[in-house]
Parts: C-alpha cells; structure tokens; sequence
C-alpha cells in the first residue's frame, strides 16, 4: 500500500505525530484493553450486542469479561451477515483503525480474508503481528502504521471495514480515500455511534478523544463519493447493556484492587476504574434514552466490479 508520511489525524489540532492526541490516547490504553478485554488472540475494543436483553450482573468478574467478549464478537458476527459476508466473503479488506487486531483476525479467520489492518499508534503493530500468528493467519493480516486520511490506493480493496473509528475522521476525506481503494461495486461497513444534542456529543467527544457525527453528515459524504447507502440497523437498544456489564467489571476489579490484590503494571488504577465507571453510567443513560445512536451502515460503491 502507499500512503503519504504519516500525519496527525485531522481535526486534532496538533502539530506532532508525538503529541496527537489520539495516538495518544490509544497508546496509553494498550495494557488496560488487553487486562479488561484480553488475553486474546482476538482483543476488540468496541461494544457488544446483547439481543436477548439484560444478563444478571451478580455474577464473578471472569463471567462478566468473558460476556463482554462474547457480545463484542456477536456485533462483529451480526454486522458480517447483515452485510452478507457470509454468501460472499470479501477477498481483500481494509480495516481502518484496528486497534488491537480483533476485527482484522476475525476477517481473516472466520471469511478467509486477506486484510490490511491501519492503526496510527505503533504500539500496536506488533502486537496485532503476535496476536495474528498465534491465530494462524499471520499471512493474512498485515499491520500498517498509517493514517487513512492519507490513503492513496487504487482498487485495491473488495470491502473496507471502520469499527468505531470513523469518529476520528474527516467523513468528507474518508468516504473520498475510501471510494478510490475500492473496486467497483465494493462496499464500506461502519459501525459507529451517532451523537443529537450538542452537549451529549463534546462529553462523548472529550471522553474518548472522538468527533462524533451526524447521520446525515455521513450520508451526504457518502453521496458525494459516489456510495448507495444499502443498509442501515439501529442496534441501539441491544448495545446499551454493554455499559452496565462494564460498570460491573469495574467495580468488581476496583473491590479486587481495594482487598489487596496485586495489581498488573501499566493496567487499571483506581482513579481509572472510578473515572471509567462514572463515564459509563452516563453512557448508559444516553443509550438508553437514544441521545445516542449506535447504528451499523453498509455502503456499495457504484459501478460494476
């Protein structure tokens, strides 16, 4: 792939790779989402689907985390049928901010995928490259240090994929790099949060390091670029319960922390697990209330394959 010298994201105001606040951010949470979401090989830092409604949250921490996992498995599995990935995998997929790797390994292992995997913290490549062969898809899976707003390939891509990372990005400039990378007829999967009142936007924003957006605002990006928007889900309601088993896990590891136990370097601290808790239980509120949305949008690039 080719892309211009790495860059600050847009619209962080900073002038220094070193100092973006959103390699920043990512870096320095590294050890928590492995110790909350971990061991792997497949990690996701996103939230989870829990369609059958409220699970009892009186229940050990190794229960709650495994239930986290298994959520956040579920919206990928969910998001790759609707999208109908299952009739007809996509050979190669670009996964735009993979984190720790999770969604590029679970392409790759579960649809056969050959997947370029974009990341803007270094930290992470190595780990997604340890992560991928311990999966048996190192071959399959390449991590690349790079900012998708300087992508700058040609059909390269049948699907491109943005799990909770179309958030950091100029939509205009994505849905334009990622018009050019796709073949014709490809599609762009996005399962991001959709933010109303102003208020509830820069506390999300502020939290996160994020600028989330409207709807409208990625429909008309989209359009312009040429895209058919070809599904849209609200998956709202069966999401909002991740922020409760999260303040679960919390404050299971901060009575953990408080009796004594040891806790890993570099993991959560208490003032973390405290800060944490009291950001999802309002998260829980604006789910629940659909102050925010969280929505998976499918998009289909016009023209033939």
């Amino acid at each position: 792939m080719r892309v211009t010298p790495l860059a600050p994201s847009l619209g962080s105001g900073q002038g220094s790779a070193a100092d973006d606040p959103i390699r920043l951010y990512y870096s320095r949470k590294t050890q928590e989402i492995l110790h909350k979401y971990g061991p792997g090989p497949r990690v996701h830092f996103h939230v989870g689907l829990y369609p059958d409604g409220p699970p009892d949250t009186t229940v050990p921490q190794s229960v709650l985390k495994q239930r986290m996992i298994d959520a956040q498995e579920r919206i990928v599995q969910h998001s790759a049928r609707s999208w109908g990935a299952y009739e007809a995998p996509p050979r190669r997929l670009l996964d735009i901010g993979c984190g720790l790797g999770g969604t590029s390994l679970y392409w790759a292992q579960e649809h056969g995928a050959s997947v370029t995997s974009l990341t803007v913290a270094a930290e992470h490549i190595p780990i997604v490259r340890h992560f991928a062969l311990h999966a048996g898809v190192g071959e399959r899976v390449n991590p690349v240090l790079a900012d998708v707003h300087d992508l700058d390939e040609t059909r390269a891509y049948d699907a491109v994929y943005a799990n909770e990372s179309s958030g950091y990005t100029d939509r205009t400039r994505l849905f334009e790099v990622v018009a050019k990378a796709l073949v014709p007829g490809g599609w762009f999967g996005i399962q991001e949060h959709f933010a109303g009142r102003s208020a509830s936007r820069e506390f999300i924003d502020g939290y996160y390091r994020t600028r989330l957006g409207l709807r409208g605002e990625y429909l008309a990006a989209a359009e312009a670029a040429g895209f058919e928007l070809v599904h849209d889900e609200d998956v709202t309601d069966s999401v909002t319960e991740f922020w409760v088993q999260s303040m679960a896990w919390n404050t299971a590891e901060l009575d953990r922390l408080r009796a004594g136990a040891d806790a890993e370097p570099g993991a959560w601290s208490g003032e973390r697990l405290e800060q944490s808790t009291l950001a999802h239980g309002r998260f829980f509120r604006l789910w629940r209330d659909h102050a925010v949305q969280t929505r998976l949008l499918r998009f289909r690039l016009g023209g033939r394959p």
